[in-house]
């Protein structure tokens, strides 16, 4: 089995510890034995991410997909053909077997869109920072401060 060091990715997901650690902890238990059906998991830019799982086989309608509480679940449901088929097979190496895959998201990651084409199903990720979240740009004034009327009313001394 393959190991791969993470460390890298840890400079790179500035603010995003918890998900290497979860990417790295998914590959960890991924090599126990669930490793059905495989996948990718890209980053796009800062705020842009893509998940690719190979699910040949599976039509649109035999795959469910569900974001609750921070943890995307996608689900394949398929009958088997083996106890309908006639045909006598040398060899099955094609999977028809149904899966589930959860991965933990970030917070305030959302799926925009899922896309099926050719065995690939691909869905898109985005990070959408609330306005109280996102950064703000301070002036910076030249100066004495002023001080801040006390509604135009003045206390005697």
């Amino acid at each position: 089995m393959r190991t791969y060091d993470f460390t890298p990715l840890y400079r790179s997901f500035v603010g995003f510890d918890r998900m290497a650690n979860l990417i790295d902890a998914a590959t960890q238990s991924a090599s126990g034995g669930n490793s059905y059906p495989p996948y990718n998991v890209a980053r796009l830019d800062e705020d842009s991410y893509r998940i690719e799982l190979a699910v040949a086989g599976f039509g649109s309608d035999e795959i469910e997909i569900e974001s609750h509480e921070n943890v995307l679940t996608i689900t394949g449901k398929r009958e088997t053909t083996a106890d309908n088929d006639d045909t006598e097979y040398l060899h099955r190496g094609i999977a028809e077997r149904g899966f589930e895959r959860r991965f933990q998201l970030a917070d305030h990651v959302i799926v925009e869109n899922a896309k099926m084409n050719n065995g690939l199903l691909v869905i898109s990720l985005k990070r959408e920072l609330p306005e109280a979240l996102k950064p703000r740009k301070i002036a910076i004034h030249d100066g004495k401060l002023i001080a801040a009327k006390s509604g135009g009313k003045k206390k005697a001394a």
